[in-house]
């Protein structure tokens, strides 16, 4: 590595802006100054943000380490990298993400219909370029580690010349040293006064203001809050954290965030879990009249009051077993409640959606009309899994034959179905009489019983139908919590010791017959200037203090 002689003989690395022996700004690092400085023929002092120590992105160029090393070492990268998950973001709040779309029964071509039908042709671009499942996207993972890569460069990139420099503070500094700082005066060394009284009364006072003394002969260097340099750092390392913890959902088992569909009386599998749910029975309260603080005009609807879903949880004692029925064994029950999930382990089960009063079976009655129109029996098709046959009377039985969801005539001028979901549902039945040898097909559609023929002996009539109630949980399991939580705390520590506290230091020296007084903080000018200015009247110096803190 190249390196750079001071006057004082030090060898300084290139990139070095004040000696690291004698802190003396290097000629070779120093820039005219512009607008009123340059007029008064100053040159501008070195920034202190680092203490002018070399960074490593300043003196290692030439390898392919180096060159990614300067590359996320750069604020300007950094600031771009959270730009893009910033923007990436907010697109993904545009839209409801996949996992939260009302869908009892998803599919892909569910999913894609809900964009296209829900947001028109933004819902089928937003579908097609991925962003529907966004936040476990591969690119939006890789933005996460860039931005992970990046704090940690750019903080050793930067802390480790500051620690260097701060854990051996120079106290005899160079006199060009002093005389860069934004806070200096200088004066004639009163000759009544011995050098060394004079740095004994200086340190006596700013020791009463918290400082923390240092002394080389006569030379002194009073400090105070030197932690609160490391409150960006800290920052970084809470982020840090933080974003490990994010990335720790991505391991399997860490992370769960599904969304299930139950309805009333059915038992369905956790996804990516051995639990299955079952849904005994669910309810919505209302706020009645004589609960309201006032009355209010409604228009004759209700507020609601609780959703509430009383639930059983079973674990598969066969779910490492591949093939295997499952067996389920009741591990928990209980209500699930907005805002009261009902946890078991690391799974908690939180009430999120509802579908009320849908429809899930169509109820029947088999009409003999030969006999004069008498009833043989009911017939119960649900509407989610219907039964293949039904017995329905002595030597009588009805068989499904189709089923249409959400039945529709396709191109082809044949029956389909728009969806999974019973919307509007479409039979196609054939009964079966063995004692009379009879077979007939009925078809019901849109409330409409059609018959094969029009001198048919048996028909449909429509009863009322069965409601449900199909409840909307969110499943979760998430173990990175308390890592995220930990770096969360961590941030919030290096915001406190970064903005409440400030690195300040004062400077008191003698050079050549003249007393010479320096100041330096990374913020608040101001609540140093009066620090100093108190130390000027407690020592009774006449000293003029410049400030340049402004300029």
């Amino acid at each position: 590595m190249d390196q750079r002689k001071c006057e004082c003989g030090h060898a300084n690395p290139v990139g070095t802006l004040l000696c690291e022996s004698c802190g003396r700004p290097l000629e070779q690092e120093l820039t005219a100054q512009t607008g009123e400085a340059a007029q008064n023929g100053r040159v501008a002092f070195p920034d202190m943000r680092y203490e002018g120590m070399a960074r490593r992105s300043q003196t290692n160029t030439k390898s392919l380490i180096d060159r990614v090393w300067n590359f996320f070492s750069s604020v300007k990268v950094a600031i771009a990298i959270i730009l893009v998950i910033l923007i990436a973001s907010a697109i993904g709040t545009i839209f409801p993400q996949q996992q939260y779309i009302p869908v009892p029964v998803p599919t892909e071509d569910d999913v894609a219909r809900f964009y296209s039908e829900t947001y028109g042709t933004l819902g089928q671009i937003y579908y097609a370029l991925g962003f529907h499942n966004m936040y476990s996207s591969w690119w939006f993972v890789t933005l996460l580690v860039a931005l992970g890569t990046s704090l940690i460069i750019c903080s050793l990139d930067r802390v480790i010349p500051l620690y260097k420099a701060l854990n051996k503070p120079r106290v005899n500094q160079h006199v060009s040293f002093l005389q860069g700082q934004k806070l200096y005066g200088e004066a004639e060394h009163p000759a009544e006064t011995e050098p060394g009284a004079l740095a004994d009364k200086a340190a006596e006072a700013l020791r009463k203001k918290g400082y923390r003394i240092f002394r080389d002969g006569d030379a002194l260097m009073a400090e105070k809050g030197r932690f609160s340099r490391w409150g960006p750092y800290v920052n970084h390392i809470g982020l840090i954290i933080f974003l490990i913890g994010v990335l720790m959902r991505n391991i399997p088992g860490f992370y769960l965030d599904q969304f299930v569909w139950v309805r009333e009386g059915q038992t369905v599998a956790v996804p990516d879990t051995p639990y299955y749910i079952k849904n005994v029975a669910y309810h919505t309260e209302y706020w009645s009249e004589e609960e309201m603080p006032q009355a209010l005009d409604l228009n004759g609807g209700v507020i609601p009051k609780k959703y509430q879903t009383d639930a059983i949880l079973y674990l598969n004692k066969n779910a490492d077993l591949p093939g295997a029925k499952p067996e389920l064994v009741e591990v928990k029950r209980g209500s699930i409640l907005v805002n009261h999930p009902l946890i078991h382990e690391d799974l908690s089960l939180v009430q999120s959606g509802v579908q009320e009063m849908q429809l899930g079976a169509l109820n029947f009655e088999l009409i003999d009309k030969q006999a004069g129109g008498k009833a043989i029996g009911p017939i119960r098709l649900d509407l989610y899994e219907p039964n293949p046959e039904l017995q329905v009377g002595d030597g009588i039985k009805v068989r499904v034959l189709d089923y249409f969801p959400d039945f529709v005539m396709g191109e082809d001028n044949k029956p389909a179905t728009k969806t999974n979901l019973p919307k509007n549902p479409m039979f196609a039945l054939e009964v079966i009489s063995e004692k009379d040898n009879v077979r007939e097909k009925l078809v019901y559609v849109s409330g409409t019983i059609i018959t094969q023929k029009a001198d048919s002996r048996y028909t449909l009539e429509i009863k009322m139908p069965d409601l449900i109630d199909i409840s909307g949980l969110m499943v979760r399991i998430d173990k990175a919590v308390p890592v995220i939580y930990f770096g969360s705390i961590i941030f919030m520590i290096g915001v406190v010791m970064g903005f409440f506290w400030q690195h300040r230091r004062i400077w008191v020296q003698f050079h050549e017959g003249r007393l010479l007084l320096a100041g330096h903080t990374n913020k608040n000018w101001y609540g140093l200037r009066r620090e100093m200015q108190m130390l000027i009247e407690q020592t009774g110096l006449q000293i003029a203090l410049q400030d340049r803190s402004k300029a």
